[in-house]
């Protein structure tokens, strides 16, 4: 069992910038796959990014290409989403995942979410 704690969002100005982090408790937090997605109001959860279990291989979704940045300390059982030049679009419900197996279509675990506004 891996229970995850999502922090650092906030409102913010466009242009802006923020930093997610994602607390891992439970089993080894460096053998999972990790991922950010979204939600925003009246839309479907969206994913964002995802960074291999060594930190070796990243992805983003299109919109966010260029402007956050997914990372993870294994030492501190944490994974970060350095969010940069905030867009209006990309207020939403930030959600942390993690995944043991690559292959699995699915997350294993979900943490609570934080809330990311951005003003225009």
């Amino acid at each position: 069992q891996v229970h995850l704690v999502e922090s650092g969002g906030g409102l913010v100005q466009a242009g802006g910038s923020l930093r997610l982090s994602c607390a891992a408790s439970g089993r080894t937090f460096s053998r999972y796959y990790t991922a950010w997605f979204r939600q925003a109001p009246k839309k479907e959860r969206q994913f964002v990014a995802a960074i291999t279990w060594s930190g070796g291989r990243t992805n983003y979704t299109d919109s966010v290409e260029g402007r956050f940045t997914i990372s993870r300390d294994n030492g501190k059982n944490t994974v970060f989403l350095q969010m940069d030049s905030l867009k209006p679009e990309d207020t939403a419900v930030y959600y942390c995942a993690a995944k043991e197996n690559l292959a699995s279509p699915g997350y294993d675990y979900w943490g609570q979410g934080t809330q990311v506004t951005v003003s225009s």
